[in-house]
C-alpha cells in the first residue's frame, strides 16, 4: 500500500480517490473548493488538506486531475503549488487531459527536483472513474510508470506506457479525435432513420452488432433517441479538448478537417444551451 495524494476531486477525481482508499492506500485529498475534500474525507476516510503543497508533503505519489493546463500549473508549480513539497524519488502521475507542451514543461520541472512525473490522461467518462474501469494512456520512462502502475490499477481496466512524456497526451487526443468523428456519424444516422420514420431502438439493436458497433452506439444511441443529454461527458469539456487537438495539429501539421468540423458543431450546441449536456447532443443541432 502506498502513501498518496489526489489533487482534484471532481466527477472523475472524486471516485479515482476514492478507489485508492477502498483498495487500502493511505490517500490525503485537496480540492479547490475545501467544502468538497472535506465531504470526501467524511465518506471515505484519510484527510484532507488545505494546500496543494500540504497535500503532498510526504507522500509517496502525487495524483492530480483538474480542468486544464493553467489549473495543473497552479496545483504543482504555482504558490503553495505540490512540486514544492515533492521530495527525491516521488512521482506525480497527471490524469488531468492537457496539452503534450505542459506535459513536458511539467517533467522537466520534476526532473530537476529529483523526482518522476507521468502524463497519464484517462478515458471512459464518469461511469468509468465510478467503476474503477478507466482506460489510462502514460508518457514516462519505463522504470517510473513500473512504480506507480499497480496503483492505478485501482481504478483503471487498462493502463498503458505509449512512450516518452507526452505520449499520454497525444494518444489522448487521439482518442477525442475518433470520439468526435464517431459521435457526429451516429447523431447522422439516428437523425436519418428518425426522418425515414424507423424504429430508431430496434435499427440500433441491430447495427450495433455489426461493422457499424462502437461504445457510443452502444451507450448513447438510446438516449440520444430519446432526447437525453443531461448527463455524461459535457460539451464544454470536450471543446477545451478538441481546442488542445487542433493546437497540436497546427504544431505538427495534422490534417484534421473533420474534427475541426465537429469542433464548430460543437460551438453551435453551446449557443443552444447545450455547454453542459453530453457530448452524443450533436443530434440536437440537426433537430432544432
Amino acid at each position: 500500500m502506498a502513501k498518496v495524494a489526489f489533487l482534484g476531486l471532481g466527477v472523475m477525481g472524486g471516485p479515482m480517490a476514492r478507489h485508492l482508499a477502498a483498495k487500502g492506500h493511505d490517500v490525503t485529498v485537496y480540492n479547490r473548493t475545501k467544502a468538497k475534500a472535506d465531504e470526501w474525507v467524511g465518506a471515505h476516510g484519510g484527510k484532507a488538506a488545505a494546500t496543494p503543497r500540504e497535500a503532498a508533503e510526504g507522500q509517496e505519489i502525487v495524483f492530480a486531475c483538474v480542468g486544464n493546463d493553467d489549473d495543473l500549473r497552479q496545483v504543482t508549480t504555482g504558490p503553495d503549488g505540490a512540486f514544492s513539497a515533492m521530495g527525491k524519488g516521488t512521482v506525480f502521475v497527471d490524469h488531468t487531459t492537457a496539452s503534450a507542451e505542459v506535459a513536458r514543461e511539467l517533467a522537466a520541472a520534476a526532473e530537476q527536483a529529483g523526482f518522476g512525473f507521468i502524463d497519464a490522461p484517462v478515458s471512459g467518462g464518469q461511469a468509468g472513474a465510478e467503476n474503477g474501469v478507466l482506460t489510462v494512456m502514460c508518457g514516462g520512462d519505463a522504470e517510473t510508470f513500473a512504480r506507480v502502475e499497480p496503483v492505478i490499477g485501482s481504478y483503471a481496466r487498462a493502463c498503458r506506457l505509449l512512450g516518452p512524456v507526452g505520449a499520454g497526451q497525444l494518444a489522448k487526443m487521439m482518442n477525442q479525435i475518433c470520439i468526435a468523428g464517431l459521435v457526429q456519424g451516429l447523431s447522422e444516422a439516428v437523425h436519418f432513420g428518425k426522418r425515414a420514420g424507423l424504429d430508431i431502438e430496434a435499427v440500433l439493436d441491430v447495427i450495433s452488432k455489426g461493422a457499424a458497433g462502437s461504445w457510443q452506439m452502444e451507450n448513447r444511441g438510446k438516449t440520444m433517441n430519446e432526447g437525453k443529454f443531461e448527463f455524461g461527458f459535457a460539451v464544454d469539456w470536450m471543446r477545451k479538448d478538441l481546442s488542445i487537438v487542433l493546437a497540436e495539429a497546427r504544431r505538427n501539421k495534422a490534417r484534421l478537417p473533420v474534427t475541426a468540423l465537429v469542433d464548430q458543431f460543437y460551438a453551435d450546441v453551446q449557443s443552444l444551451g447545450g455547454g453542459r449536456w453530453d457530448t452524443s447532443s450533436l443530434l440536437a443541432r440537426l433537430e432544432k
